[in-house]
């Protein structure tokens, strides 16, 4: 289960988050900036120029070149944790926002460059992970009668379907570049490690298996890799996913073959939720920290 810590945003200040990018063809990484609080889950904008990141309840654009942080104006919504993804086309963001009224997760949606939120699950809480690639339906994992499970909902706002159905955590959804494949991590199996189902909740077929707690799987542009972050047996509980840990990046292919270690790093919870692989496919972006 999800914990207090993990579902609210934490306004640390005592701790310096990294900013790096990883790169595929070098293996190596550069840091491009340091930011003095809690930041985490950088995506990649279209434009292969901005990173988007949450600290503190905001969401913040990095332009790559300049080095300078920009906050995007969400109105009301300055609750947000680092569950977010960008629309297909890179208009609009959606975010998970704890509400004033309840403090509960809900997700929203607003233009990149700020402006008005638009609910669309009025039910909570729930986290965002993914956005489909026709940019027609969000997916996310949910607790509902105190279960977490993945569920889909129209863009737009609407009915709720729900994927998944198993004791545990079912979290981080995130489709296939193509579309036909939703990606996910469970701890049904013991230990938390990596799923995939077709995108109607069909098919669920479990992908890693060695040792580890594997979350938040995230798909190269063409499909072909795969990213995500691993936590070793014993350090953590398999449903938790806590900051302040000794964890790896990892990769494979798109069919589970030729896992390798990528970066070892002090992080965890924020370093790596979201898909953060740049429009070419050859980086990706991450966070480190450091306590203060």
């Amino acid at each position: 289960m999800r914990t207090l810590k993990e579902q609210k945003p934490i306004e640390n200040r005592n701790v310096k988050s990294i900013l790096n990018i990883f790169n595929l063809k070098t293996k190596t990484y550069e840091t491009v900036a340091i930011i003095d609080a809690l930041a985490e889950a950088p995506n990649w904008e279209r434009d292969g120029i901005h990173l988007v990141y949450n600290s503190l309840g905001r969401l913040y654009r990095f332009n790559i070149e300049t080095k300078v942080s920009t906050m995007i104006d969400s109105h009301y919504c300055n609750h947000c944790n680092n569950d977010h993804v960008l629309s297909p086309d890179g208009k609009r963001v959606a975010v998970s926002h704890h509400t004033r009224e309840d403090g509960e997760s809900r997700i929203y949606t607003f233009p990149i460059e700020g402006g008005s939120p638009t609910l669309v699950t009025p039910m909570a809480p729930s986290y965002l992970h993914g956005w489909s690639p026709d940019g027609s339906t969000l997916a996310y994992c949910a607790e509902r009668n105190g279960q977490y499970d993945i569920y889909t909902i129209p863009v737009n706002g609407g009915i709720e379907v729900q994927l998944t159905n198993t004791p545990g955590l079912d979290d981080g959804p995130e489709y296939s570049p193509c579309g036909n494949y939703i990606w996910f991590n469970s701890v049904r199996s013991g230990l938390m490690h990596i799923w995939r189902m077709k995108a109607d909740g069909s098919e669920q077929t479990q992908i890693t298996d060695d040792g580890m707690n594997d979350w938040f799987a995230h798909l190269s542009p063409d499909g072909k890799n795969v990213i995500f972050i691993s936590y070793h047996e014993g350090d953590v509980a398999p449903g938790d996913h806590p900051a302040n840990k000794n964890v790896e990046i990892r990769m494979m292919d798109n069919d589970g073959k030729n896992i390798q270690t990528l970066v070892k790093l002090f992080g965890g919870q924020g370093s790596l939720n979201v898909n953060s692989w740049s429009p070419c496919g050859t980086k990706f972006a991450f966070m480190s920290y450091e306590l203060k």
